[in-house]
């Protein structure tokens, strides 16, 4: 019944303006092939929009997903923290080039010696608390993905370790642990308040959520799973594991407009957006700044985050043209490869496939 089920690809475009690039096809092939259960879309240029979706909302009932439906953004919510992080600099809250240690006494091993804006690039060359057998929500935890998990337990896991004297850039989810505590040091409230008061408020997105302990997500949503091999629903967690590290839902709408608004200039100062967009070298495919990933396609880079947390990838980008991509991926038997989303990410900014 699921095969049957995955065969029946359906799509659904809105168009604001005039049509925009129409990546139907490219959705409908992932999912036939076995990459999605669904998938979604939302292409703009900022005059004309594109959105749809494929695959289906619930294996076992069906159903068409929404394609303004919510889902889990993993570690965009990374550019979130990072740009409050940076309102906060221009505030003259905290300098880049401050030492953690300066602000949180204490808290982090070496501390003295790693700056804020190491841990918002990822060069700190802390431990990645994730790496930890049942401490990725990556990865299926049974009954406990449904614990909470506090911040600085999150940290005593991460600091019990220290990565090799390699040299190399490594991701680290702890950095971002570091730096929602970094926030409310400086505010004197919960970091997802602030992203609630300087963000979401300010550009009306009201379908961006930091759900806290909440496990499940607001309606409507497509289901995500993990294969055990076969597919196991996996949609409902407590994403306090993840924290000011990954956290957050939105809709592929608010992210646009989120992105927009970022790389627009209209959150943070000059100075502070081209810090942000300042990258190191990581061998990993892309360059990282301050909560920003830089992809490097044939015409040219797009700005901006991909995410992952078990059932969901997200990956939002938008080119200094004004066109953007968001996209948003329920998994199948595997993950989709990293040409067939990036070869849709050039045929949107580049006119072009492959």
């Amino acid at each position: 019944m699921m095969q049957t089920m995955m065969n029946v690809l359906v799509a659904a475009a809105v168009a604001v303006g005039g049509q925009g690039v129409d990546v139907r096809a490219d959705l409908e092939k992932i999912v036939a092939g076995d990459g999605a259960t669904a998938a979604l879309a939302r292409v703009s240029d900022g005059r004309r929009t594109w959105s749809g979706s494929a695959g289906v909302r619930d294996i076992e009932r069906g159903g068409r997903p929404s394609p303004n439906g919510h889902f889990r953004i993993g570690s965009v919510t990374k550019t979130f923290v990072a740009t409050v992080v940076l309102q906060l600099v221009d505030e003259g809250e905290v300098a880049l080039d401050d030492p953690i240690a300066e602000h949180l006494p204490g808290l982090v091993p070496g501390g003295e010696r790693i700056t804020v804006r190491e841990l918002l690039n990822h060069s700190s060359h802390l431990y990645d608390y994730m790496s930890e057998p049942g401490y990725s929500t990556n990865r299926w935890r049974g009954d406990a993905r449904f614990r909470s998990y506090q911040p600085r337990e999150l940290l005593k896991v991460a600091f019990a370790k220290k990565l090799p004297d390699d040299g190399k850039w490594h991701y680290s989810n702890t950095n971002y642990v570091v730096l929602g505590l970094l926030v409310e040091k400086l505010t004197g409230r919960p970091y997802g308040a602030e992203v609630e008061r300087r963000v979401l408020r300010p550009l009306g997105l009201r379908h961006t959520v930091v759900p806290g302990d909440r496990a499940g997500l607001p309606a409507p949503h497509a289901k995500g799973y993990e294969p055990l091999p076969g597919l196991v629903d996996a949609t409902r967690m407590n994403p306090s594991l993840d924290w000011a590290a990954g956290e957050m839902i939105s809709t592929a709408a608010d992210l646009e407009k989120f992105m927009s608004a970022l790389l627009g200039g209209k959150l943070t100062s000059r100075t502070s957006l081209r810090a942000m967009r300042t990258t190191v070298e990581t061998g990993a495919g892309f360059g990282y700044g301050l909560g920003l990933q830089a992809y490097r396609l044939p015409c040219g880079t797009v700005w901006g985050h991909s995410g992952e947390l078990i059932g969901y990838l997200t990956f939002a980008f938008r080119s200094d043209s004004g066109k953007s991509l968001t996209l948003s991926i329920n998994p199948s038997t595997r993950n989709p490869s990293t040409e067939e989303v990036m070869g849709t990410a050039v045929k949107v900014f580049c006119g072009t496939a492959g």
